[in-house]
């Protein structure tokens, strides 16, 4: 019998627990916990345009490629890149990026025939310009 009214005894207790934090918890103000909205914005993809202005020159005839570089710093280097077989050659044409974020690069080219240029700043690069050599 003894131990009869021990285990009477431990379930009593047990359930007195469990109602009494059952009600401490009802009873309790709940704390509704709302995260601050976090809105995580990715910084915005430097872009290069590029224009050239003549798609036709003589050769060593001097023209200029304009255009504006958008996500760059102020007085960033642009280069001017030609595609010579399958690789980009930098040429020694650069200029810095204004604080409007424009460029104007003089170029010369020798090589004969359709040249395709880009501008290039780091690794961001320009859509191509096709400029004749005649």
């Amino acid at each position: 019998m003894n131990r009869a009214l021990r285990y009477a005894t431990v379930g009593m207790v047990a359930a007195a627990l469990l109602a009494g934090g059952s009600a401490a918890a009802f009873a309790a103000p709940q704390q509704v916990h709302t995260p601050a909205a976090v809105v995580a914005t990715a910084p915005a993809k430097a872009t290069l345009t590029a224009k050239a202005s003549a798609t036709t020159v003589r050769a060593w005839q001097e023209f200029r490629i304009t255009g504006a570089g958008k996500g760059l710093t102020s007085g960033a280097k642009v280069t001017v890149q030609q595609k010579q077989g399958t690789k980009w050659v930098s040429l020694p044409a650069q200029a810095p990026v204004h604080a409007n974020g424009s460029y104007a690069i003089r170029v010369k080219l020798g090589i004969k025939g359709v040249n395709q240029l880009r501008i290039a700043s780091g690794s961001t690069l320009s859509p191509v310009v096709k400029v004749t050599v005649r």
